[in-house]
């Protein structure tokens, strides 16, 4: 498309645009293969480009008035384009180069659509193939001036209200994400709509509702004032619903979050999240803070590329404008209303997702009071080290008890010399009491006690693993220093637990070198498929599976509903749980080549007090074992004498750490029964003795809370092993004064652009694939190494490059980069994919809860007397169990109801921290739930009780009440509110199959007696 005229700004109303920026002379294209559209134009001498990826649009809509030489194709858009500025290093070569908004007042970043205006004669081929909701029209566009809106010039769009309205944090915050998000359209916020928003003038109950209901409308709002007004007075006749968001249980938190694009920013939330020490010490500070994470305009991660240029002499040359927006807001903060939010400190996973914490100072506290809270830094010379320890304190947790600091004690560290190399087999765990166990297990909700806890205790972090001989509360180690502090609460991060066991692609790569064959991964693969086809028809698979592959909460309530003689291929809400496991897992295995393996484990790594293990051995007791382990012999375990439910192995076993680059990172260790060990269970206990820690050999790491498989499958224990790589950690960097926050701002974006461990991993699988030497090749030894410099970069800031002669331009067609040259694998790994390929699902494939399934599945079995009575209480409280599980589904992006809740996405989260709040939010949802089910007196009564929960399962499967939810939302009929009292369901029906067998005829035989 040559010569057409490019608009950015707002739709205001359904056939007018109001216009922010105008470039004219512009050529765009419409990449149908790489679903990309690109607009290239120069401006000002500066050549640009723009792309803008499929999933980044909206509607899209051409106006073809009648009688004008011209039309126009208005697109709405989610995120802004990503913008390029075209940099030329020489006279025959150069690159796009990241860059942000460049037009006056930042445009761009204020417009939520974009026109194209070109001549009548131009045909547009096949838009309706590839955009979903693209319309023609012939009505009239109207173009408008418009001027930009937002308060703030560099982050933007970020309004404030007119003088004369003093709003709270909370409803401001709402307003700017309702405009940055697109829901309403800015010009139509004006001085009447601040008016409905004023608590002053409107219960703010009646505001969080109505702003809540915008925000999850299908369309733009463009009429926010008359939509108000209507909701008020619908609001104010009928009876409220308790509050728009769901009650959190106890330790977990709403936050507010503010993501930054190198052209927009983003109000998000307040979402659920699990708290940390910090949060938990200033409680009434709650709306001070803020959780700010830098993306690109999709959302994703933001890549290294865009922060930094390819080739230039000098880091300052290298540094885009990206760079610049980035350490930018983190020195002069975001201003929302009367709040200045400055840096506080990175989060704890800022290495993955490029976030910090923000704090809004007020008299009394400030961010610099925070830090001095949070512990003793100024021992600490290094700025990475620095930067990880501040972190620290920003780990999610659960405070557990108080321990007095004469209830410690430290111990001495386990160390050997050998050489040069100093190895530590107690890096990183300490002991507690059982006594405080105990009390720790009770404060988790734990039904059992874990054998071990990652814990955080004043500037201590590690792993305390439970030693009943100890009368000692809690016993540490110098290797588990962080630094100073005096906090005496005992936070805990994870526990030990059953984890299941899946082969990743880095373990086969490995475990294929050292002699393991082709045919056994495919063996193992199929097994997996099979299992998983079986259990969507099959009672006792789907058991075995919900058992032994997935720790999901909802796997309880699926369970029981098999126990209780429910049908996988016939029950709607089982059935489509079980749909969406299946779905998911046959992905895992097309894009990751994750294998379920049940004769192993993921587990905790914990040391032998006792000093019994040899080098070379390790103890290994597991609760849960599958049946097809039951039905094998039993040579290799024996039941535990203490608990029959858990497995002592005495058996071979292959251990690993991912992530694993080196041969020799995978160990094999012989598992033998330790009486004095029998009471660590789920977790895998290294010797003290020996050359050399056995953790340590496993890609260099330790026991302050690694993961490790243990695989006992005797298939894939391999034939070869290869001596260990040295993993020694760099030098630091050190200053020569105090670290400063400037330094630490400057590292925490600097390691944005040294970010590469994905990367290296990436191409050191494509050497794995392609060379005759495979894992040992030159190429993947070179990347071991560089890949162990890497892992340490966030303690010691010393970046690893990788060198030109390992880049790659060709990848296995296993990796499905379409937008790269590709080959077909040979290895294993391309056959496992290849394999898998035909009969993955693109997206979740979940049938819809009909009319028709209504009437074909309810069961009159979940009828009890008196049922009849609870019908309205139940129809309004799954009303607003749906509308609230509803717009959690909407606000991450999620299609299905099995998807949340099973937290099996379809849609890819690059951001744990996401998808730790969905399963958050989720739980607590159902827990609210529990609570309006136990509110009142009815519940008291074990028939009230079941009545009450007859008249739950009556609202959600019955078909007269189909489609009587979430009325004019256009959302899917919703199945789980029934099963959040599941408990009480399950007895009804227990009781009825009683009762049914009570009376079923006896067998021909007995009656000719």
């Amino acid at each position: 498309m040559d010569n057409i005229v490019l608009r950015f700004g707002n739709q205001v109303s359904r056939n007018n645009f109001s216009v922010l920026w105008k470039q004219e002379d512009v050529f765009g294209k419409f990449d149908f293969k790489m679903r990309r559209l690109y607009f290239f134009f120069s401006h000002l001498s500066v050549e640009y480009k723009f792309e803008i990826s499929y999933e980044n649009i909206g509607k899209i809509e051409l106006y073809r008035p009648r009688g004008q030489a011209t039309k126009f194709l208005l697109i709405q858009l989610f995120g802004a384009p990503r913008i390029y500025e075209k940099k030329v290093s020489d006279c025959h070569h150069y690159e796009w180069v990241r860059g942000v908004d460049f037009t006056p007042s930042c445009c761009i970043g204020q417009s939520y659509a974009l026109c194209l205006e070109f001549p009548n004669k131009l045909r547009l081929l096949n838009l309706h193939l590839d955009f979903d909701h693209y319309k023609e029209n012939e009505d009239q566009l109207e173009l408008m001036e418009g001027s930009p809106f937002s308060c703030c010039s560099g982050l933007v769009p970020i309004v404030n209200p007119p003088t004369g309205f003093d709003l709270p944090y909370n409803i401001l915050f709402k307003i700017n994400s309702l405009i940055q998000h697109g829901c309403v359209p800015r010009p139509a916020i004006d001085d009447y709509f601040y008016q409905l928003v004023d608590p002053k003038r409107i219960k703010i109950d009646h505001i969080k509702i109505a702003l809540d209901k915008i925000f999850h409308l299908k369309d733009c709002c463009y009429e926010p004032v008359k939509w108000l007004q209507e909701q008020y007075g619908y609001t104010t006749s009928t009876q409220l619903p308790r509050t728009p968001a769901i009650s959190l249980d106890d330790g977990l938190v709403y936050v507010h979050r503010v993501q930054i694009t190198p052209s927009k920013v983003y109000f998000c939330g307040p979402e659920v999240n699990l708290s940390n020490r910090v949060l938990r010490n200033y409680p009434e500070d709650i709306d001070n803070f803020l959780r700010v994470s830098f993306v690109d305009e999709d959302l994703y991660k933001v890549q290294p590329t865009a922060l930094s240029l390819c080739a230039c002499s000098t880091d300052e040359d290298k540094r885009t404008r990206v760079y610049e927006r980035i350490i930018s807001t983190l020195r002069n903060g975001i201003v929302i209303g009367d709040k200045k939010f400055e840096f506080l400190a990175p989060s704890s996973r800022h290495a993955l997702d490029n976030s910090i914490w923000m704090f809004a100072s007020r008299p009394g506290l400030t961010a610099a009071d925070i830090r001095e809270w949070m512990g003793d830094f100024q021992d600490i010379r290094n700025v990475a080290k620095y930067c990880s320890r501040l972190s620290q304190s920003f780990c999610s947790s659960r405070e557990t008890a108080i321990v007095g600091r004469d209830e410690t004690e430290v111990l001495p560290d386990i160390e050997v010399n050998r050489g040069e190399a100093t190895y530590c087999f107690s890096d990183g765990i300490g002991k507690v009491s059982e006594e405080l166990a105990c009390k720790v297990a009770t404060k988790l909700g734990c039904s059992f006690i874990p054998s071990a806890f990652q814990i955080q205790y004043g500037g201590y972090k590690g792993v305390v693993a439970v030693d009943p001989t100890s009368s000692v509360k809690l016993s540490l180690r110098k290797s588990m220093f962080r630094h100073k502090s005096l906090d005496t609460k005992l936070d805990v991060l994870a526990w030990s637990n059953f984890q299941p066991c899946f082969l990743s692609r880095q373990i086969i790569i490995l475990l294929s070198y050292l002699g393991v064959g082709d045919q056994v991964f495919q063996k193992k693969q199929r097994e997996a498929i099979d299992q998983l086809n079986a259990m969507l028809r099959d009672p006792l698979s789907a058991q075995e599976a919900l058992e032994m592959m997935f720790t999901e909460d909802i796997t309880e309530v699926l369970k029981e509903m098999l126990l209780c003689d429910y049908k996988p291929d016939a029950e709607p809400f089982l059935s489509m749980m079980l749909q969406a496991f299946h779905a998911s897992m046959l992905r895992d295995l097309r894009c990751r080549t994750w294998i379920f393996v049940p004769n192993g484990r993921f587990l905790m790594g914990c040391l032998d007090e006792t000093r019994t293990l040899e080098y070379g051995q390790v103890f290994l007791q597991v609760s849960r074992l599958s049946r097809h382990l039951h039905n094998q012999s039993t040579h290799m375990f024996s039941a535990s004498s203490s608990n029959p439910n858990n497995y002592i192995f005495e058996c071979e076993v292959v251990v690993a750490k991912s992530p694993c680059l080196h041969p020799g990172d995978v160990r094999v260790l012989k598992a033998v029964n330790v009486p004095a060990l029998h009471h660590m269970v789920d977790c895998v206990v290294f010797p003290q003795k020996g050359k050399r820690p056995h953790p340590n050999e496993s890609s260099g790491s330790n026991l302050d809370g690694d993961m490790y498989l243990v695989c006992w499958d005797r298939d894939l224990i391999p034939p070869l092993q290869v001596e260990p790589m040295e993993y020694v950690a760099a030098p630091t960097m050190q200053v020569d004064h105090d670290v400063t926050i400037k330094e630490v701002e400057e590292y925490f974006t600097n390691s944005m652009v040294k970010d590469n461990l994905g990367i290296i991993r990436m191409v050191h699988t494509v050497f794995a694939d392609r060379e005759p030497r495979r894992v040992m090749s030159h190429e993947c030894m070179e990347l071991a190494k560089i890949h162990s410099i890497a892992i340490d970069f966030p303690e010691t800031g010393i970046a690893a490059e990788i060198p030109p002669h390992l880049y790659v331009k060709e990848y296995p067609d296993f990796m499905e980069k379409t937008n790269k040259r590709t080959y077909r694998s040979r290895s294993v790994i391309g056959k496992l994919f290849r394999e898998v390929k035909a009969i993955t699902p693109r997206t979740i494939p979940v049938k819809a809860f009909t009319l028709e399934s209504a009437k074909l599945h309810y069961d009159p079995d979940m009828e009890v007397d008196g049922f009849e009575g609870f019908l309205s209480d139940a129809f309004r409280n799954k009303s607003e169990y749906d509308y609230k599980l509803g717009n959690l589904m909407e606000y991450y992006g999620i299609k299905t109801e099995a998807e949340i809740l099973s937290c099996y996405m379809s849609k890819h989260f690059i951001w744990k921290m996401d998808l730790d709040a969905i399963k958050y939010a989720v739980k607590s949802l159902r827990m609210e739930a529990r609570t309006w089910f136990n509110e009142g007196s009815d519940a008291d009564s074990t028939d009230n009780a079941k009545a009450k929960a007859s008249a739950w399962y009556h609202v959600t499967y019955h078909y007269t009440y189909w489609g009587r939810y979430n009325e004019g939302m256009n959302r899917a009929h919703f199945l789980s509110f029934a099963w959040c009292v599941y408990d009480q369901l399950m007895q009804i029906k227990r009781d009825k199959l009683s009762v049914n067998a009570l009376h079923l005829p006896l067998p021909e035989h007995q009656l000719s007696q």
